[in-house]
């Protein structure tokens, strides 16, 4: 399910009376389903927490939210879309009601019976015009894309939100198909946890066969307590201005969180 009711939002930061364009801050953040993890071995010892409920989930859960209060969408990363081990909660709808954020919309991308429903979601505070889900390529099912337009189809924001695989060669299939439908769009961002450096051949395949550019390069997210890979990526098409990029101190999962903040041309506006 999502909520596409409308709301009335006011931006803080709105420039376009001064002539310039409006202030949008973007968070992308992969939360591993609530689950924090301070060390390797926790990925085994911790294991159970992946298809069972524990008691600290919703409590990492709001400590998250607490974070995405301060953002306007908001990219969530390994989500659950309400099953067993979440306690039948959908885990998007829960950080946009801790949040505050009037809008959220998930895709489900993996189902393992009753015990996981694996996702992708994003939480906002803006009501979007249009979302589509795709389904990316891979010799194991699984993995998506979820495409967010905010205006009209005249003028519009276009935010990708991203899961990529885990071996090169099913990333480079999935750049390849996530390259063909950005360059459809004017404005857009990527953002998400892709799986794969800066300097790599998957960013220079992305960036050869898009107008993605990815402002700051090297900003290590994982794992959260002692990050040395720079994995999650916020990218932007040239026509929006980038303010600040930022990593933020945040180690509830094994990411940490990628916080940018931009400023769109003042011919495209994003409303409520």
């Amino acid at each position: 399910m999502s909520n596409v009711e409308l709301a009335d939002v006011t931006m803080e930061e709105d420039d376009t009376s001064c002539g310039l364009g409006q202030r949008l801050r973007l968070l992308s953040y992969n939360v591993q389903t609530g689950i924090e993890t301070r060390r390797y071995r926790e990925y085994l010892t911790q294991s159970w927490k992946h298809v069972l409920p524990h008691n600290k989930r919703f409590h990492n859960l709001d400590r998250i939210a607490q974070v995405a209060r301060d953002y306007d969408i908001v990219g969530l990363q390994e989500v659950d879309a309400g099953s067993l081990r979440s306690g039948f909660v959908n885990l998007t709808e829960y950080v946009a009601d801790r949040a505050e954020m009037p809008f959220w919309y998930d895709q489900i991308n993996r189902r393992v019976g009753r015990i996981a429903r694996h996702a992708l979601g994003v939480v906002s505070r803006f009501q979007c015009s249009e979302i589509i889900e795709h389904r990316l390529p891979g010799a194991i099912p699984g993995r998506g894309a979820l495409s967010i337009r905010f205006g009209s189809e005249a003028d519009s924001l276009v935010v990708f939100i991203l899961h990529l695989a885990l071996g090169r060669r099913a990333r480079l299939r999935q750049l390849e198909y996530v390259s063909e439908i950005v360059n459809e769009y004017r404005h857009v961002i990527i953002m998400g946890d892709l799986n794969f450096p800066s300097q790599s051949a998957e960013m220079d395949f992305l960036i050869d066969r898009t107008l993605m550019t990815e402002p700051t390069h090297g900003l290590n997210t994982f794992p959260s307590w002692r990050p040395n890979r720079n994995i999650d990526h916020i990218l932007v098409t040239p026509t929006l201005r980038v303010d600040d990029v930022q990593v933020l101190n945040h180690p509830v999962s094994d990411h940490l969180p990628l916080a940018m903040s931009i400023t769109l041309p003042p011919s495209l506006r994003v409303r409520a």
